[in-house]
């Protein structure tokens, strides 16, 4: 079947666009910050599964799981942060896989959307969270948003059985030890006239932290 394009990202330029309104409407009404958060990630989630679906219906590619990670994984999406998205693949990407991974991204990309993007197996996920600290990190917040939910299954519980059991203890030192480095460079005080309220010692960083940590454990 071949996929109307540009019909498709009108009808999404329009829903995302009263989505934000509608929470924007809500959230000067009195709506909390964290619930606007969660309500622009459901609304993305719900543009990203319009996407998966219109792309995968009639295409060779194997199916494949879109995984929300980062602030978008915890479901804390800001106006203008970052969607931040895993492709897992259950095969080595075919050239019909990257199509549809190609269409997903290049259609977010139109709708005016910053897009951060890995596509791995999970073979590959698994051998660079176990390399790398920080990809670890994005793998404990891991949401899937669309698609093959066997395949997110199976790297959950190969994340946990293969990197997380027995590893608790390094993972706090790793992620207590970024957390001094942040602090260093941000001038290690809580008491600064323009405090970075990401990064800054007390900020928001630090609560992700705590949340990492709990998580892993």
């Amino acid at each position: 079947m071949t996929i109307d394009r540009g019909a498709l990202l009108e009808r999404l330029k329009t829903e995302l666009a009263e989505g934000r309104a509608g929470i924007r409407r809500e959230f000067e009404a009195g709506v909390s910050g964290p619930d606007a958060a969660a309500a622009l990630s459901r609304l993305v989630d719900h543009i990203i599964v319009a996407l998966h679906d219109a792309a995968i219906h009639g295409s060779d590619a194997a199916p494949l799981a879109v995984v929300a990670v980062g602030g978008y994984g915890r479901g804390e999406l800001a106006p203008y942060s970052d969607v931040d998205l895993l492709f897992l693949l259950g095969r080595k990407a075919t050239s019909a896989d990257q199509g549809l991974v190609e269409f997903v991204l290049y259609m977010l990309w139109d709708l005016g959307l910053q897009v951060g993007h890995a596509s791995r197996t999970v073979d590959q996920c698994l051998a660079d969270a176990h390399a790398d600290m920080t990809i670890r990190t994005t793998l404990v917040e891991a949401r899937l948003v669309a698609g093959h939910g066997a395949l997110f299954a199976t790297l959950r519980c190969r994340f946990r059985d293969e990197l997380v059991d027995g590893t608790a203890a390094n993972f706090v030192r790793a992620k207590l030890a970024e957390r001094n480095d942040r602090h260093e460079r941000m001038g290690d005080s809580r008491y600064v006239l323009e405090p970075n309220i990401k990064d800054g010692k007390g900020g928001l960083r630090d609560l992700h932290t705590l949340f990492w940590i709990a998580k892993y454990l």
